[in-house]
């Protein structure tokens, strides 16, 4: 017998998890024979809408769905986790700072980071999503002492999606062509999309996109300002945010921690830096290529950084740098 696993999703009403749970449940991340009990958290004024959301994954009739508890209650939510996938946090506002939305999010995620010190098994992978997605997870993990830190990641793998499928888009070729792009930093317009160590399958062989595209100027500036803006971009087009794209690069995050990344192949995940690889500041929640193995990540170590990218990878570094002195400051008042 498969033991059941136990998975959290927060802001589980809202439209994100509403495209992530079905994926889930039906066996896109944990594999087609691995029993699931979701457990749904969300705000107390949500908890209606949640209700639906529950007679709907019922009436999905799926077999690998043991059981669904709704709730907004932690110490309900966090008890004997596996995966805690944390998407829920304060949106920023019309007229709001960066600094406001901080705040916010910092008693969001000292609170879940608390709970999940107190009630989750200390096994669990914590998987933020709730922007700003690496300074939340940060704090989350300041609040659980006693996970290991290695448990702690946070979403890029949106904005990984989106620079392979430029790419793929771009030399009309299929997206899973293309291979090792990296997202360094921070999920922010100040990330850096990073096609140097790409390659691109064409015609059986692995080319350089470099080569394959033969453009630099396009891939030194469109291509990087699209994927840093393609989030604003979304909103404009559709008055909403990404919410299909996100919850699929959600699944994509989690099955690679689940199942391992192909050999030879890396993805981008916000992980904590250790202060040894690629000049990183020590301590920041930044988005570096992974390996991922027996489900344990490792930074991909020994890539060849040129002076262009060391600027970009700086300038996002330094903007991390500073979201995480200001939530730590608001962390040490609440």
């Amino acid at each position: 017998m498969v033991s059941t696993l136990r998975v959290l999703v927060t802001g589980a009403a809202g439209q994100i998890a509403y495209s992530l749970l079905y994926g889930i449940a039906k066996g896109d991340v944990f594999g087609k024979d691995q029993p699931l009990a979701l457990v749904l958290l969300d705000i107390t004024p949500m908890m209606g809408v949640l209700g639906g959301v529950v007679m709907e994954l019922q009436d999905c009739a799926l077999p690998l769905l043991t059981e669904v508890v709704a709730t907004d209650k932690e110490e309900v939510a966090f008890k004997d986790l596996d995966f805690a996938i944390l998407v829920g946090s304060m949106p920023r506002r019309e007229g709001m700072e960066r600094k406001d939305l901080l705040k916010a999010n910092v008693k969001i995620f000292k609170s879940q980071g608390a709970a999940l010190e107190k009630y989750a098994k200390k096994t669990v992978k914590v998987i933020v999503v709730g922007n700003p997605a690496n300074t939340n997870c940060l704090t989350a993990m300041k609040s659980a002492p006693s996970i290991p830190k290695e448990n702690f990641s946070c979403l890029t793998r949106l904005d990984h999606n989106r620079a392979m499928a430029q790419i793929a888009i771009r030399l009309n070729v299929a997206s899973d062509h293309v291979k090792n792009v990296i997202i360094w930093g921070n999920h922010s317009s100040t990330q850096y999309p990073d096609a140097s160590h790409a390659v691109v399958k064409l015609q059986g062989k692995d080319v350089p996109v470099f080569d394959a595209v033969k453009d630099d100027s396009w891939l030194k500036g469109e291509f990087i300002s699209t994927v840093q803006q393609r989030g604003a971009a979304v909103i404009a087009a559709r008055k909403l945010s990404s919410a299909m794209s996100a919850a699929k690069a959600i699944c994509d995050h989690v099955r690679d921690i689940w199942s391992g990344t192909p050999e030879g192949e890396y993805v981008s995940m916000g992980v904590i830096s250790d202060g040894n690889s690629y000049a990183v500041p020590c301590g920041l929640m930044y988005s570096f290529p992974v390996a991922i193995k027996d489900k344990s990540w490792k930074i991909v170590e020994g890539l060849q950084i040129n002076d262009f990218s060391r600027e970009k990878m700086d300038l996002t570094a330094k903007e991390l740098e500073e979201e995480r002195d200001t939530a730590f400051e608001f962390l040490s008042l609440a």
